[in-house]
């Protein structure tokens, strides 16, 4: 099993295909496809605009790409996600400089920022196990893999989905995503997880984590099931909001309710619990919030994430009475599948706390050890106590920050009343993935690249919202002084009280 970086990896030794086994089962398409990718996003750019260009180079990398990764001494392993980055980055310096040289860094930035420097810190906070690496070597390394992992897709998410147009463009984005996996999913739900085993020569995580419930749970070209569960999750609520609040009403000619339904019901059939009560839950939250048009319901939602955290590390919540309900609402072995991981993460935290503020870096040296056998004795589901334990205190806050803050910046831009408005909710949308991906990163460890260009659209945005909103203005003044010139006559008042929304 292969990780995205050192911090990202659900990390169940158990679980992972040893590299020698890993390099003799995969097919020559593997180091194909990585490599001509980069050759292929940088070809995006001659025959789309920079935006779709960016776009369609990491949806269809994330989707279809293997889940593998090739190791460089010194250099990121090539994965989908940093072949695609940096063939995103060549094509925006070859073919868009422009844009990239007008960025300017803001405050906004700074979680990301902290989070790409925070293995550094840890690296350096601790003595490396090998002697021939230097804590300082193993921190830069650290912070070269986090630049292209999460650096670059928020960078490109800041320069090229930071209004309303773009990001509801990459909205759709997520949904055309997920219409493309329907039928992927549905072609493993009936003849067994097996597409990624057929074309690249090997399964990204252990086969019998698809049986579920009778039946397959499909995996298609990601790390596991739970990950298309995610991914289906967020297709069908961005469908479902979009069509329900007339932003898209129909996509190439079909309606959009059909759309939703469709995904809706594939994203069921994904047998993913978690993810089925994240897409129930993110919903509910949306819906409650166009009843009462009030940000309180989305700021309680807010508070979810960090408050399970602050409990869990100081013993005041155990989550007993939530295994209670899992076993009441879905099965006996659901619940203790959830109760095997809390008790894993109250050993994780006593190691975690040993070090609190940088944590123990990397090596696995985080993890719980048997002092007898030499053995690992744990098994780290959860991305957020993976940090705390590698990065502590300080990478966790970063984290936290940059998947939360941009929620927050949106909602102060655009206040809860506005966020069923046709031209907000595509952003509402976006926000409400990033606030379920905290929450799934309390239990899971499945990190996505488009989760990350969101945070950097909204983020940027925050930034560019007066500039744009005096533009609206203009343009609106504008039109009003035609339509007076035109008619000869003082402008409706239904015409005169209309707000832009930019």
């Amino acid at each position: 099993m292969l990780a995205l970086s050192a911090a990202s990896t659900a990390a169940d030794e158990s679980e992972a295909v040893s590299a020698a086994v890993y390099k003799q089962a995969m097919t020559d398409l593997v180091p194909i496809t990585l490599y001509g990718w980069m050759i292929v996003a940088i070809g995006l750019f001659t025959v789309m605009q920079p935006r779709r260009a960016v776009l369609a180079a990491y949806l269809l990398a994330w989707l279809f790409l293997p889940q593998a990764a090739l190791s460089f001494s010194g250099l990121p392993d090539l994965t989908k996600v940093t072949c695609t980055s940096m063939g995103a980055l060549a094509g925006v310096i070859l073919f868009d400089a422009g844009r990239l040289v007008r960025f300017r860094p803001s405050w906004v930035d700074l979680p990301m920022l902290l989070w790409c420097t925070s293995s550094l810190l840890s690296a350096l906070a601790n003595e490396s196990p090998e002697d021939e690496i230097s804590p300082l070597y193993d921190g830069l390394s650290g912070v070269l893999q986090d630049i292209f992992v999460w650096g670059i897709p928020y960078l490109i998410g800041r320069l090229y989905f930071n209004d309303l147009a773009s990001l509801r463009e990459l909205a759709i984005g997520i949904v055309i995503g997920g219409l493309l996996y329907v039928p992927l999913c549905l072609y493993e739900l009936r003849m067994s997880p097996s597409l990624h085993y057929t074309l690249y020569g090997f399964h990204p995580s252990p086969f019998v984590m698809t049986l579920r419930y009778g039946g397959y749970r499909p995996m298609v070209f990601m790390q596991h099931g739970l990950m298309v569960g995610m991914w289906m999750t967020s297709a069908a609520l961005v469908a479902t909001w979009l069509w329900s609040n007339r932003s898209v009403l129909r996509f190439q000619h079909i309606p959009m309710g059909l759309i939703a339904l469709v995904l809706v019901a594939v994203a069921i059939l994904c047998k993913s619990t978690g993810a089925i009560a994240l897409l129930a839950l993110g919903l509910t939250v949306l819906y409650a919030t166009k009843l009462v048009k009030s940000p309180v319901i989305l700021i309680a939602v807010l508070a979810v994430t960090p408050l399970y955290m602050v409990m869990r590390t100081h013993g005041l919540w155990t989550g007993e009475r939530l295994v209670d309900l899992s076993e009441s609402l879905v099965n006996q072995e659901r619940a203790e599948s959830f109760a095997g991981r809390l008790d894993n993460e109250d050993l994780l935290i006593k190691k975690a706390v040993e070090k609190p503020w940088f944590g123990w870096g990397g090596w696995g040296r985080w993890r719980v050890i048997d002092p007898i056998t030499g053995k690992d004795i744990t098994v780290s589901d959860g991305f957020w106590v993976i940090t705390r334990g590698e990065r502590g205190l300080f990478g966790l806050v970063a984290m936290t920050s940059l998947v939360l803050l941009p929620f927050v910046l949106l909602l102060k831009r655009c206040p809860a009343r506005t966020w069923a408005h046709p031209a907000v909710a595509p952003a509402a949308a976006l926000a409400m993935l990033l606030m379920l991906w905290s929450i799934d990163n309390l239990f899971n460890a499945m990190i996505n690249p488009i989760y990350v260009l969101a945070a950097g659209g909204l983020s940027g945005f925050y930034i560019a919202f007066p500039h744009l909103r005096a533009r609206a203005s203009q343009t609106r003044a504008a039109l009003l002084y035609r339509y007076q010139q035109s008619h000869q006559a003082p402008v409706p008042q239904a015409f005169e009280g209309v707000n832009a929304i930019t």
